[in-house]
């Protein structure tokens, strides 16, 4: 994970209707960052489900909730329609904002280890900077965990 205190490194990703978006176009904002493994997986459901229903809450808090996987932009498109996100999910299959901010890792499932995202989420301040940084987050409690760091200041 990246420390915090540190710039958040800037990206530019398409999002689910092929909309680039660029992570320092959100300064003078809070950014809640999660990463998530797959579209359309039980965990993944969870936590975007989760991040949707509290959307209002984060706005509340002057804070932009984005979510990153590597599927693609037409796979995400289908999981926010289905779940009506009201976020915007990006597309990273270059893995350009996932190395960048150091959630692709090995991975060990049933013995078999593979690279992989592992979920994780960070929160980053108005300037840009890291303010929480959160590994192997559990897809029910992230986005709650998040609002209270946020109320908490």
């Amino acid at each position: 994970m990246l420390p915090i205190g540190t710039l958040a490194p800037d990206f530019t990703l398409p999002d689910q209707d092929g909309n680039l978006v660029t992570l320092s176009q959100f300064r003078g904002k809070k950014v809640a960052l999660y990463f998530y493994p797959r579209d359309n997986t039980p965990g993944c459901t969870r936590q975007a489900c989760a991040f949707g229903e509290a959307w209002s809450a984060f706005q509340d808090h002057n804070t932009v909730v984005l979510g990153i996987s590597k599927d693609s932009t037409a796979s995400h498109a289908k999981f926010a329609q289905k779940y009506a996100l009201p976020f915007p999910i990006l597309s990273d299959p270059e893995l350009i904002a996932i190395q960048a901010y150091d959630v692709w890792k090995e991975k060990k499932l049933y013995g078999k280890i593979s690279m992989g995202v592992v979920r994780s989420s960070y929160l980053i301040d108005e300037n840009g900077v890291i303010l929480d940084a959160r590994e192997k987050v559990k897809p029910d409690t992230n986005a709650a965990d998040l609002l209270a760091r946020l109320e908490e200041g």
